[in-house]
Protein backbone atom coordinates (compact mmCIF):
# COMPACT_ATOMS: atom_id res chain seq x y z
CA UNK A 1 0.00 0.00 0.00
CA UNK A 2 1.26 3.46 -0.77
CA UNK A 3 0.31 6.82 0.57
CA UNK A 4 -0.96 9.55 -1.71
CA UNK A 5 2.12 11.67 -0.91
CA UNK A 6 4.68 9.10 -2.12
CA UNK A 7 6.45 9.97 -5.36
CA UNK A 8 7.71 7.39 -7.78
CA UNK A 9 11.35 7.89 -8.68
CA UNK A 10 12.22 7.38 -12.35
CA UNK A 11 15.72 6.33 -13.27
CA UNK A 12 16.84 8.79 -15.97
CA UNK A 13 19.97 6.79 -16.86
CA UNK A 14 17.90 4.21 -18.77
CA UNK A 15 16.36 6.90 -20.99
CA UNK A 16 19.79 8.37 -21.72
CA UNK A 17 21.17 4.97 -22.76
CA UNK A 18 18.42 4.50 -25.34
CA UNK A 19 18.97 7.90 -26.92
CA UNK A 20 22.76 7.52 -27.15
CA UNK A 21 22.46 4.49 -29.44
CA UNK A 22 20.43 6.35 -32.09
CA UNK A 23 22.91 8.96 -33.37
CA UNK A 24 25.75 7.45 -35.35
CA UNK A 25 28.84 8.97 -36.82
CA UNK A 26 28.40 9.97 -40.45
CA UNK A 27 25.39 10.06 -42.69
CA UNK A 28 23.08 7.07 -42.97
CA UNK A 29 23.19 5.28 -46.34
CA UNK A 30 20.06 4.93 -48.46
CA UNK A 31 20.02 1.17 -47.87
CA UNK A 32 20.20 1.58 -44.08
CA UNK A 33 17.53 4.28 -44.25
CA UNK A 34 15.27 2.00 -46.29
CA UNK A 35 15.75 -0.81 -43.78
CA UNK A 36 14.81 1.51 -40.90
CA UNK A 37 11.72 2.85 -42.71
CA UNK A 38 10.52 -0.68 -43.56
CA UNK A 39 11.03 -1.78 -39.95
CA UNK A 40 9.02 1.19 -38.61
CA UNK A 41 6.26 0.61 -41.17
CA UNK A 42 6.13 -3.09 -40.26
CA UNK A 43 5.72 -2.27 -36.58
CA UNK A 44 2.87 0.14 -37.36
CA UNK A 45 1.16 -2.29 -39.78
CA UNK A 46 1.88 -0.10 -42.79
CA UNK A 47 3.38 -2.62 -45.23
CA UNK A 48 1.84 -4.41 -48.18
CA UNK A 49 3.87 -7.44 -49.28
CA UNK A 50 3.47 -9.43 -52.46
CA UNK A 51 2.06 -8.61 -55.88
CA UNK A 52 -1.64 -8.68 -55.02
CA UNK A 53 -1.41 -6.48 -51.90
CA UNK A 54 1.04 -4.09 -53.58
CA UNK A 55 -1.02 -3.73 -56.75
CA UNK A 56 -4.15 -2.98 -54.72
CA UNK A 57 -2.34 -0.38 -52.57
CA UNK A 58 -0.71 1.26 -55.59
CA UNK A 59 -3.96 1.37 -57.56
CA UNK A 60 -5.88 2.93 -54.64
CA UNK A 61 -3.10 5.54 -54.16
CA UNK A 62 -2.57 4.38 -50.56
CA UNK A 63 1.17 3.95 -51.10
CA UNK A 64 3.90 6.40 -50.11
CA UNK A 65 6.83 4.28 -51.28
CA UNK A 66 7.34 1.14 -53.36
CA UNK A 67 10.36 -1.19 -53.13
CA UNK A 68 10.96 -3.57 -56.04
CA UNK A 69 13.60 -6.28 -56.53
CA UNK A 70 15.81 -5.88 -59.60
CA UNK A 71 16.32 -9.61 -60.07
CA UNK A 72 12.65 -10.48 -60.54
CA UNK A 73 12.25 -13.19 -63.20
CA UNK A 74 8.83 -12.04 -64.45
CA UNK A 75 9.07 -9.07 -66.82
CA UNK A 76 5.31 -8.42 -66.60
CA UNK A 77 5.58 -8.13 -62.82
CA UNK A 78 8.21 -5.38 -63.11
CA UNK A 79 6.25 -3.58 -65.86
CA UNK A 80 3.04 -3.60 -63.80
CA UNK A 81 4.63 -2.22 -60.65
CA UNK A 82 6.66 0.42 -62.52
CA UNK A 83 3.59 1.51 -64.51
CA UNK A 84 1.41 1.84 -61.39
CA UNK A 85 4.13 3.85 -59.63
CA UNK A 86 4.57 6.14 -62.64
CA UNK A 87 0.82 6.62 -63.10
CA UNK A 88 0.19 7.64 -59.48
CA UNK A 89 3.58 9.40 -59.00
CA UNK A 90 4.69 7.07 -56.20
CA UNK A 91 8.39 6.86 -55.34
CA UNK A 92 10.00 3.62 -56.51
CA UNK A 93 13.31 2.22 -55.28
CA UNK A 94 14.97 -1.01 -56.39
CA UNK A 95 17.02 -3.41 -54.27
CA UNK A 96 19.27 -6.25 -55.35
CA UNK A 97 18.12 -9.38 -53.51
CA UNK A 98 14.65 -10.79 -52.77
CA UNK A 99 15.81 -12.57 -49.59
CA UNK A 100 17.17 -9.29 -48.18
CA UNK A 101 13.89 -7.52 -48.95
CA UNK A 102 11.99 -10.42 -47.37
CA UNK A 103 14.05 -10.06 -44.20
CA UNK A 104 13.44 -6.30 -44.08
CA UNK A 105 9.71 -6.84 -44.65
CA UNK A 106 9.45 -9.30 -41.77
CA UNK A 107 8.99 -12.46 -43.84
CA UNK A 108 11.27 -14.56 -41.64
CA UNK A 109 11.53 -16.17 -38.23
CA UNK A 110 13.94 -14.77 -35.64
CA UNK A 111 15.85 -17.30 -33.51
CA UNK A 112 16.95 -16.90 -29.87
CA UNK A 113 20.19 -15.15 -30.85
CA UNK A 114 18.28 -12.61 -32.99
CA UNK A 115 19.39 -14.03 -36.33
CA UNK A 116 16.82 -14.41 -39.14
CA UNK A 117 15.86 -17.98 -40.07
CA UNK A 118 13.51 -19.40 -42.72
CA UNK A 119 13.73 -16.27 -44.87
CA UNK A 120 11.09 -15.96 -47.57
CA UNK A 121 11.96 -13.92 -50.65
CA UNK A 122 9.78 -10.97 -51.53
CA UNK A 123 9.69 -9.19 -54.90
CA UNK A 124 7.65 -6.12 -54.00
CA UNK A 125 6.86 -4.18 -50.82
CA UNK A 126 4.72 -1.06 -50.54
CA UNK A 127 4.81 1.33 -47.57
CA UNK A 128 1.29 2.56 -46.84
CA UNK A 129 2.11 4.12 -43.46
CA UNK A 130 5.58 5.28 -42.42
CA UNK A 131 4.70 4.93 -38.74
CA UNK A 132 6.99 7.40 -36.99
CA UNK A 133 9.29 10.04 -38.40
CA UNK A 134 12.89 8.94 -38.25
CA UNK A 135 16.29 9.86 -39.58
CA UNK A 136 15.94 7.12 -42.17
CA UNK A 137 12.72 8.63 -43.48
CA UNK A 138 14.37 12.03 -43.90
CA UNK A 139 17.32 10.44 -45.72
CA UNK A 140 14.97 8.63 -48.13
CA UNK A 141 12.87 11.74 -48.79
CA UNK A 142 16.05 13.73 -49.50
CA UNK A 143 17.21 10.94 -51.82
CA UNK A 144 13.97 11.10 -53.84
CA UNK A 145 14.00 14.90 -53.89
CA UNK A 146 17.55 15.05 -55.29
CA UNK A 147 17.12 12.23 -57.80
Amino acid sequence: MSDAGDEIQVDEAAAVEVTTDAPRAGKMSVEEALQQVLKNALVHDGLARGLRECAKALDKCQAHLCVLVETCTEAEYIKLVEALCAEHKINLIKVGDAKVLGTWAGLCKIDKEGNPRKIVGCSCVVVKDYGVESEGLHVLLDYFKNR
